[in-house]
Order: structure tokens, then sequence, then C-alpha cells
């Protein structure tokens, strides 16, 4: 979201998607990243058809304004380009819905004992308040200061909205709003890309984007090889015979991988 990045080093959003899905964004100048992964996911893969769709979500969660919200954020923070789908056509809220609405949302296994201190930096999440409870509390501030929904905003203006939540500074209900961008950010990316068994990547979008594989049971025929593609179709871990994935959104993504 930085226009320093954006602008100086003229990567999209969409190719630093892919440069950090691929784990050479940490490890290549950023210009020459893009390049090599663009390249490589050029080569042999299908496009996206648009008649696949995750279709009209059913929101157990999310509320009518919630949801408008976090469509227009989670579209601006993936966006679709001319070959692949975004965050929307992957199914992203839907995947962020079920997990807030799930048993990793109401923080199950998550410490809430206390004391609730200011933490610095390194010692992570501090905030007294389950996932769903943070993005509840948060989203109740924003009806109530925004103007404008998101969802109505101009490109340029959710841009720069998203932009002033992730500066920080702002109190969403006793949720700082780097806090609550960050949470935001993080479940956007993992709709994206974890298995579709969780609610989002539909379709296996992001894999066939990035020519990840999946979940096959069995890489026996081609683990003397090295160096070679793995060119295969992916697979979810709920797959069946017929090629169809059977979600259980209520698995956290995080104890999935």
């Amino acid at each position: 979201m930085s226009d320093d990045s954006s602008e100086k080093l003229k990567v999209s959003r969409r190719e630093a998607i892919k440069i950090a899905a691929t784990g050479l964004l940490a490890t290549l100048p950023i210009t020459a990243a893009a390049e090599k992964a663009e390249a490589a996911i050029s080569k042999g893969k299908a496009a996206l058809s648009h008649k696949n769709s995750p279709g009209k979500t059913t929101y157990i969660f999310l509320n009518k304004w919630e949801a408008s919200f976090v469509e227009a954020a989670t579209a601006r923070l993936i966006p679709p380009d001319e070959k692949w789908g975004g965050a929307i056509e992957a199914g992203v809220p839907n995947y962020i819905d079920k997990q807030l609405g799930g048993s990793w949302g109401a923080g199950e296994r998550l410490y809430r004992s206390g004391p609730w201190q200011q933490g610095t930096k390194t010692q992570g999440y501090q905030l007294p308040y389950t996932p769903a409870e943070l993005f509840r509390t948060a989203f109740k501030a924003l009806q109530k200061t925004m103007k404008t929904p998101l969802a109505k905003m101009s490109a340029t203006e959710q841009d720069n909205f998203l932009k002033d939540l992730e500066k920080g500074g702002a109190d969403l209900g006793g949720v700082p709003s780097q806090i609550f961008f960050s949470s935001l950010l993080q479940m956007t990316m993992e709709g994206f890309f974890s298995d579709p068994v969780y609610g989002g990547n539909y379709d296996m979008l992001s894999w066939r984007m990035i020519g990840f594989p999946g979940a096959y049971g069995s890489y026996y025929d081609v683990v003397d090889k090295h160096g070679i593609k793995i060119d295969r179709a992916p697979t979810s871990l709920a797959e069946d015979s017929m090629g169809m994935v059977h979600q259980h959104p209520n698995i956290p993504a995080h104890l999935g991988r």
C-alpha cells in the first residue's frame, strides 16, 4: 500500500502477490523478481474462465453493511487483472465470513486471561478481543464514522481510505486501525491462497495462477527428480473422486497448513 513502493518500483499489486506467493519477494530485487515470477506464471497457465464463479455468498457472520465493506476492501487489496480473477472471484469474502463465524473467530484456541497491556512490536497480538470481536468492534466504529460506504467510493478513494487505516493512529472502538487493517489484509491473503476447503480460493484460482499443484497424496514418482516443473492441475485437501470440493470452513486455516 506504500506510495513509494508502488510508484518508484512500478510493481503492481498483482505482481507483488504473485512474487510473495512464490517465495521470491524476500530474496530477489523486486523488479527482477516480478519479471521472473511473471515469466513463470505466463507459461502454460489456463486463463480464468469467468463462467467459474463462487456465486452469491450466504453470510453467517457478517451483516449487510459489514459484508459490503469486506467485499469492497478485498476487491481493492487483490483486484482482478486481464487474465486472472481477484479476491471476489476467489470467494475471499466467503472465507472471511466463515472463519469469523466459526471456532477460530470465537477464539477457541486463544488465551484470554490477561493481563492486557501495551505490547512491543515483537510480542504479536496483545488485544483482549477474539477475531470475531475485533472485526465486529471495528465495523461498528467505522459504520458510525464513515459518511460514504466503502462500496460507493471511487477506486482512488477506496485506496486512500485503506492506506489511512494501514497508517494507523485511529481508534476503532478500542481497536487500533492498523491492527484492523493488518488483520483484514492477512485474512484476505489467507482466503486467496489457502486450500478451498476453508471457503476461499474458489476453483483453486490462485493455485492455478502461481502453478501450485495443491494437496497430492504422493510425489513418489518424482521424488528422485530435481529441478523439474510439477505441471499438474491442482487438487484440494477435500476434493472427492469427482473433483468436488467439500468445504469445512469451521476448520481454522491456520491449523491446516
